[in-house]
C-alpha cells in the first residue's frame, strides 16, 4: 500500500539544520566571533543564543551593548570587529547574516529548547565555569542550559569552550561529567605551532580547533603537516 501523500516519516532533505551557537558570559568574546564567521562562510545556518553575562562581557571587550531588538545590527557590528579590536576588519553583509536566528537567552519556549527542532548540534563559546555547572548539573535555567541538556539527551554534538584559569576541583568534576555525557570538552587554549604572527591568530587557532570538533570545513589556521617550520614568520594577516 502507498503512503499518503502527506506522509512526513522521512527526513526532509531541504529542512534548515542550524548550529546553535551559545555564547556565555566568560571572557573571549572574540572566539565566539571567529567561530560565528567560520560557520557563515561555510554555509551553515546558526541559532544564536547569547546570555545576559555575556552581553556585559561583550560591552566590557568590544564596547558594543548587545540588543534583542537590534541584534541584527549589534551582531554585524561585532562580527566585523577584529580581534585587536579594529572595526571593519571582517565587513559582514546582509547576505550573510540572511540564515543567522536570534533566541533571548530568558525565552524558554524558543524553537531549539525542544529536541524536536532539528539541529546539527550546539557549540558553546566561550563557556564559563557557571555555565559548565549549569549544563553538567542539567540546570537549565536559562535556554542556553536548556539547549546544552537537550542537545546531550538527544545525543547530538555539543562542543564546550570552556574559558578559565586556573580550573578547581568542583569544575574539573563537571567538566569529566560532560566528558562522559559524550560532550567535546574544548579549552580556549591557542597554539604557536602554526605560525601566529598576530593576536587574531590565535583566536582563529581555537575557533578552527571548534569547528574541527563539529566537522565544519574552515580555513582558520595551518595545519601541522610533519614538518618543523622555523618559527613564526611573515606580517599580520589581511582581513578576508
Amino acid at each position: 500500500m502507498e503512503p499518503p501523500h502527506n506522509d512526513t516519516s522521512k527526513p526532509d532533505p531541504g529542512r534548515r539544520r542550524p548550529w546553535v551557537v551559545g555564547i556565555s558570559g566568560a571572557s573571549g568574546t572574540p572566539y565566539a566571533a571567529s567561530v560565528l564567521r567560520g560557520l557563515l562562510a561555510a554555509g551553515e545556518a546558526v541559532d544564536l543564543i547569547v546570555s545576559r553575562a555575556s552581553r556585559l562581557t561583550l560591552m566590557d571587550e568590544t564596547g558594543i551593548a548587545f540588543r534583542d531588538a537590534h541584534w541584527r545590527t549589534d551582531l554585524r557590528e561585532w562580527l566585523a570587529l577584529g580581534a585587536d579590536g579594529k572595526p571593519e576588519t571582517y565587513p559582514v553583509t546582509d547576505e550573510r547574516l540572511a540564515d543567522v536566528r536570534y533566541w533571548p537567552a530568558g525565552d524558554l519556549a524558543a524553537g531549539p529548547s525542544s529536541g524536536s527542532y532539528p539541529v546539527k548540534g550546539m557549540l558553546i563559546v566561550p563557556a564559563s565555569t557557571a555555565c559548565v555547572a549549569g549544563v553538567a548539573l542539567g540546570l537549565s535555567k536559562d535556554l542556553l542550559q536548556r539547549v546544552a541538556s537537550v542537545t546531550l539527551k538527544e545525543r547530538r554534538r555539543l562542543v564546550v569552550t570552556v574559558r578559565e584559569t586556573p580550573l578547581n576541583g568542583p569544575t574539573l568534576k563537571h567538566l569529566v561529567a560532560l566528558d562522559e555525557a559524550g560532550a567535546v570538552v574544548l579549552p580556549a587554549s591557542p597554539a604557536f605551532y602554526a605560525g601566529a604572527t598576530h593576536i587574531q591568530d590565535l583566536v582563529d587557532f581555537v575557533a578552527g580547533r571548534v569547528l574541527d570538533a563539529a566537522e565544519v570545513p574552515h580555513g582558520l589556521y595551518r595545519r601541522w603537516e610533519g614538518e618543523l617550520r622555523g618559527g613564526s614568520k611573515g606580517e599580520a594577516p589581511e582581513a578576508s
